[in-house]
């Protein structure tokens, strides 16, 4: 008779109230003990874990069998839940009240001895031989609760915008290739030797479109995909929460973000979101943090001593404001203590982000001391402990160089730092909008004007006369959600007067042809009444992330690729054979033969 594996239970559930009930469960033997006779294993499903007991005295022909079984054997028992001595129960689980002592024994699927060991963290083993074994790393208990986490999220997410007067909306992901700040993945058109589609980068024109439309309001939780250089919060392929809405203006936006944002975190995670969030304009943020995206958590902002650096007698800090740059200082509370050699290491690594070097000074006793305060008199040190608010046991770091430099390396050294002193909570989260952001930016090895976001974005109404004559001192309606340090989403006004947008489109350079050629569709969609609308994007991997309280982003997706877009698993990218692309009409011009990404993250 073929033994029913059908569970009566979950390897979470039992409890005291089952003790004297007879039981079927099935899983995984996640840890197996031989106690001079008696066998105990802990029994694992997606949900938990439940001791289970072969003693030869109650079934020898069962115990017989089970002195076989090894770790991730696929198993079904049928016992008697039996309650565990005071003296013996785990707090640790869930069912650690009670055991069940087996009558029958049912082996479903055996296994090879894993790669590493699935009771573990994970951290011992390299992460490129957990991500080829993919399948066996999530059922490790932390992938298993973040893609649960991952998935209340998502149930969360649909329930808050549906009651919200949202439409749910799925849109092509075979679209049109459209400039968009990436490289957008490409699909050769089989039926149309020549011309490819474009995978989405996301839905923007899409949605916009739906607006038009006359859907009001409409979100999705969408697929997108870049081709772009990787880190850990990216991926190649990624989900984004993406909404539109009609009549509508920022602050509005604002408040319905914000209350998703208290439903999902107190939802999924228990936090108690503050009522109110933090705002900074893009110019106040980068300023004061050197990124539009900081990490609130802890102190150590940037300092300008622009004005202090042309008076002084420090040549390095005079030649860079006489050639344009700035120079920013930095406070690390208590820093007295870190070592000629750790300040050597800081400075290799501000090197990576262009800073040629940091010059420090720490306050001590009988003042500021550093081997460059000769150059500076008693009044501008005085000033310098003012500005930077330096007490006693505090280490002031200086940076100069021209400002993106000087912005960049002082913003990955200020995190650095917080992270290496232990400043950051774990379980504190700060909110932030920045907003404000440029209109447009410079390409300076193109020599001309980019849309800082994409060439749809509404400018400042009180801004629009310096289109012309000084662009990148306009601002737009748009606004950055950041959440520790990380971009979790970014939106703005749309453009919906045809004139406009052609103005935009004039202003970056895009000729009539090309904009016909590449948004012809669009520009005319724009003429048949476009309501006012506006969205935002959140990246739902991130968002994810943040609720699993975890800094990498593979830890949230279920088969992520790694940092050079490569799947260890199912071997890809990987070539195909030349029959396939003869059918597309491509032709591959295939590099000397040398170890590929794959084969090198596998070595």
């Amino acid at each position: 008779m073929t033994f029913d594996y059908r569970r009566t239970h979950f390897c979470h559930e039992l409890n005291p109230s089952n003790v004297g009930e007879n039981v079927t469960l099935s899983g995984w033997v996640h840890r197996r003990r031989d106690h001079g006779g008696l066998i105990f294993i802990d029994l694992r499903d997606r949900f938990g874990l439940t001791q289970i007991i072969f003693d030869p005295s109650i079934c020898p022909k069962t115990h017989e069998k089970a002195s076989s079984l090894r770790l991730e054997w696929v198993i079904s028992i049928k016992g008697r839940v039996r309650g565990r001595g005071a003296h013996l129960i785990n707090p640790k689980l869930a069912t650690g009240e009670i055991e069940v002592e087996v009558r029958e024994l049912a082996i479903l699927s055996k296994a090879k001895t894993p790669p590493f060991h699935l009771h573990s963290d994970g951290l011992e083993t390299q992460e490129n031989v957990r991500l080829k074994y993919r399948y066996l790393d999530m059922r490790r208990a932390l992938i298993t609760k973040n893609l649960s986490i991952r998935h209340k999220a998502m149930h969360e997410t649909r329930n808050f915008f549906t009651d919200q007067g949202f439409l749910e909306i799925t849109t092509p992901m075979l679209g049109r290739s459209t400039p968009e700040g990436a490289r957008d993945y490409l699909v050769p058109a089989r039926i149309s030797p020549g011309h490819f589609y474009a995978l989405p980068q996301s839905p923007q024109m899409f949605k916009q479109l739906l607006m038009i439309g006359g859907m009001d309001r409409y979100f999705q939780i969408a697929t997108c995909m870049r081709d772009e250089d990787l880190r850990a919060d990216r991926q190649p392929e990624f989900t984004q929460l993406d909404l539109e809405l009609s009549f509508s203006t920022p602050e509005d936006l604002k408040k319905l973000i914000h209350h998703y944002l208290k439903t999902l975190f107190k939802s999924c995670l228990g936090f108690e979101v503050p009522d109110t969030f933090q705002e900074l304009t893009y110019a106040e943020s980068t300023e004061r943090y050197g990124t539009d995206r900081p990490d609130l958590r802890f102190g150590m902002p940037l300092i300008r001593l622009d004005s202090l650096a042309k008076e002084c007698g420090f040549s390095v800090f005079k030649d860079q404001i006489t050639q344009g740059g700035v120079v920013k200082g930095m406070c690390v509370k208590k820093g007295a203590d870190i070592s000629r050699k750790e300040i050597e290491r800081y400075t290799t690594f501000v090197g990576k982000f262009g800073l040629r070097g940091l010059a420090w000074m720490k306050r001590q006793e009988g003042g500021l001391q550093s081997n460059i305060v000769k150059f500076f008199s008693v009044d501008h040190l005085k000033e310098i402990e003012t500005s930077m608010q330096a007490e006693e046991g505090d280490l002031i770091f200086f940076a100069a160089g021209d400002q993106a430099s000087v912005n960049q390396s002082m913003d990955h050294l200020r995190r650095l730092i917080a992270r290496e002193r232990g400043l950051i909570d774990p379980n504190r989260f700060e909110f932030l909008w920045v907003v404000d952001f440029p209109l447009f930016k410079w390409n300076s090895e193109e020599k001309r004007l980019e849309s800082l976001h994409h060439p749809f974005t509404t400018p400042r109404l009180e801004d629009l006369g310096k289109i012309d004559s000084d662009p990148l001192l306009v601002r737009s309606l748009a606004y950055d959600i950041v959440v520790n340090g990380f971009e979790i989403g970014g939106g703005s006004q749309r453009i919906h007067d045809p004139e406009l947008q052609e103005k935009i489109f004039e202003r970056l350079g895009i000729s009539e042809e090309e904009r016909r050629e590449k948004f012809g569709f669009f520009i005319e969609a724009l003429e048949y009444g476009t309501p006012p609308h506006l969205g935002i994007a959140l990246g739902f991997d991130r968002l994810v992330m943040l609720l699993s309280q975890t800094e990498n982003i593979r830890d949230v997706i279920a088969f992520p690729k790694t940092q050079k877009a490569a799947d260890l698993m199912m071997q890809c990218p990987s070539s195909v054979k030349t029959k396939q692309l003869s059918e597309l009409g491509i032709q591959a011009k295939l590099p000397e033969k040398k170890t590929s990404s794959v084969e090198k993250e596998m070595i």
